[in-house]
Order: C-alpha cells, then structure tokens, then sequence
C-alpha cells in the first residue's frame, strides 16, 4: 500500500542521474517531509503506466503521459526536467533521408518523445520498446530510426548511429519555449498541505544534492547502470536546472503549449482542471 498507516509515501522516480541526484536527500531523509518517503525506482514508461492506476501518491512521470491522468494528479513546480537542448534525438544507422513509412522504434507511447515523433513524422510506422533498447533495434536492423531520450543521447555516436534530426530544437523552433519531458506529481486526493509540503521537501532535495554534490555520487553510481562518470556527470548537468527548482512562468506556457497540442492531436481531452498545486 502507498501509504501505510499514513507513516510512509511511496515515491516513485527512474534509475536516471537527475532523479537519483534530485531525490536522494529527500529519501535518505535529509531534508524535512511532511512524511517519511520510501523509494520505488523504475523506469519511466512503467511508472507513466501505473499512473493510470493512480497506484503511488507521489511519482516521476512524463508531460505527456500527466495529461492522460491529470484527473488524479497534479504537477509539483519542483524536481521535473524542462529545459532548451534537452529534447529526444531521432538517430538512424545513417543511410535515411526520409522517415515517411519508415520503423521508427520509441521508448513508449506516453512519452513526451513520441508526442514530439508523431507531430513532426506523422506518417512513420512505430514499434514499443524500453528506452534502452531503442539504440540496439536500430543497430541491429530491426528498426529504420529510433527516438532516444535519457544518456542515450550523449553515446548514440559510440554505436556508429547519426542524429537524424533533434526533436527538443524543432520544439523550441516551434514555440520559441522550453521542452517540458519529465514531471512530478502528487494525488490530487492527498490534503492540499501536503501537497504544498511535499513540493517544499522536493524543492529542499534538489537544493540539498547541489550543496552537496559529493554525498549523493554513490547511490547516483549504484543506479546508473554501465553510464560512465562522464555522461553520468554531463546527464545531470543537462536535465537538472533552474526550471527543476520551479517551473516558473516560461515553463507553464511551455507545460501548456505541450497540452494543446497533444490536445489537437486528439490524444488527449481538454481539462479545466489547474496543472500545478497552489
């Protein structure tokens, strides 16, 4: 159960060095909670997934996916990843001039990524896999082109694979705004307090991590599965930032500029519901 006897919350994040470095203070219990919290590392699709089920009170999730359970879940303005240059890439063995009719293999269909595919490739044939498999369908021939997100994009050039085209900087072409990819959300059925104490304590993790970017390396390490220090280092350096500390005006229009087009795209209905907790 997510919350036992209302001793503990169960929060959910992926194994990627942002969210290791962003949540360690607040799971290790560094930092003040209006709750202790307990860990639950996936990946990001799963847990996109189990949103639907409103199954943790607390959870990692993506834009794009957030829209589909907005009913349940409201936005923290702290500890998501939004920014300019931090996009998912569209990567081919090199010998693709044109995605039309092409496989393209995505990391999932409730993806910010694939939102993005789909509104720039329309016409592309999409196959599902997790996120880390998506670089080896394309080296391997079972797929034309894949979207990669993560530290995928800092080593797709050591697996002999080429940028086709950067989904974040068509984005900001697009909109001229910030590309909103991961966010944090809390039940809407939590009190309003502690939902507000909750976006205090994340806000408190991500400044603890950066007084004290040593403490949190281990357990950053332990999770990063075969990443060098170098892109484990260079993986924070990009998608943890300022917009991570509160989104701030730019990233709410860029939070619902995302929405009204995954909204005229058809995938999701509209909601008068607010995006973020106030």
């Amino acid at each position: 159960m997510t919350t036992s006897a209302a001793t503990t919350l169960d929060l959910g994040y992926s194994f990627c060095p942002n969210d290791t470095f962003i949540f360690y203070a607040l799971t290790f219990g560094r930092v003040p909670s209006p709750l202790p919290v307990r860990e639950v590392l996936e990946d990001v699709e799963t847990l996109n997934g189990w949103a639907r089920e409103a199954r943790l009170p607390i959870t990692k999730i993506s834009w794009r996916a957030y829209f589909d359970v907005q009913d349940r879940y409201v936005a923290l303005r702290s500890g998501g990843a939004l920014g300019r240059g931090v996009g998912p890439l569209i990567v081919t063995r090199g010998d693709v001039d044109d995605l039309a009719g092409k496989v393209v293999a995505s990391p999932g269909a409730l993806t910010t990524a694939e939102l993005l595919l789909r509104a720039r490739h329309p016409d592309v044939r999409v196959v599902r896999m997790r996120y880390d498999e998506v670089m080896p369908a394309v080296v391997e021939g079972r797929a034309d082109a894949g979207l990669i997100i993560h530290e995928s994009r800092f080593t797709y050039h050591q697996h002999g694979l080429s940028r086709f085209v950067d989904l974040g900087a068509w984005w900001e072409s697009e909109t001229g705004l910030p590309l909103p990819l991961g966010a944090i959300l809390v039940r809407r059925d939590l009190p309003r307090g502690t939902q507000l104490a909750l976006q205090d304590a994340v806000r408190a993790s991500l400044e603890y991590a950066r007084a004290h970017p040593d403490e949190p390396r281990d357990y950053i390490r332990r999770h990063a599965l075969e990443m060098s220090d170098e892109v484990m280092q260079a993986h924070i350096d990009l998608y943890v930032n300022d917009f991570s500390l509160d989104v701030g005006e730019e990233g709410e229009e860029a939070v619902r500029a995302l929405r009204e087009r995954a909204e005229r795209a058809g995938v999701v209905l509209p909601s008068d519901l607010p995006l973020f907790v106030s």
